[in-house]
């Protein structure tokens, strides 16, 4: 049986058209980060760095928890509508779930400079890419579609985000 949402084919890559064609896909793919044909999952995590060096000055910590938690739970839902539509359970277009986790991730390591920010942003996407551990058990046990499948896609990532703090918090002994 086919790992897809409908009979059609999957959409290996989505288009400008996707992206714009509901609000969902436009979340899901990181306002367009996605859309990139080389590592999209390291693209939308960039564009995340980003963001976060443009709002850190104008959000107080209690502002970047509201930000996270709104963000996880709109992100739950544009994942899982955005992966039904594209009939792929985790496209490695769908990137907001390296946007959430990356923010939650240099949220909870701030203060720190440039050097400490690249390190985390390497060491996110290491065990991003990699999936060994609890991030390959998130991977396998909420892989799919519905909301359990679009928590899945949110999960590895915050996975993946908990491994570089345990790691960054050694480093720092």
């Amino acid at each position: 049986m086919p790992d897809t949402a409908t009979d059609a084919p999957p959409l290996p890559h989505p288009t400008w058209r996707f992206l714009l064609a509901h609000p969902a896909h436009f979340i899901a793919l990181g306002a367009g980060a996605g859309l990139s044909r080389i590592a999209p999952g390291t693209a939308g995590t960039l564009w995340a760095w980003v963001a976060f060096l443009l709002l850190q000055p104008v959000l107080s910590p209690w502002a970047w928890a509201a930000l996270i938690l709104v963000s996880t739970l709109v992100g739950w839902w544009a994942c899982t509508v955005t992966a039904q539509h594209m009939r792929i359970a985790d496209s490695g277009h769908i990137v907001w779930d390296e946007v959430v986790a990356f923010w939650l991730l240099l949220w909870l390591v701030s203060p720190t400079d440039f050097w400490g920010q690249l390190a985390a942003f390497l060491i996110f996407r290491a065990f991003d890419m990699v999936k060994i551990g609890p991030m390959a058990w998130a991977d396998k046990t909420f892989k799919g579609f519905g909301p359990r499948g679009g928590f899945g896609i949110l999960l590895d990532d915050f996975a993946a985000a908990f491994c570089t703090l345990v790691v960054i918090a050694l480093w720092r002994l």
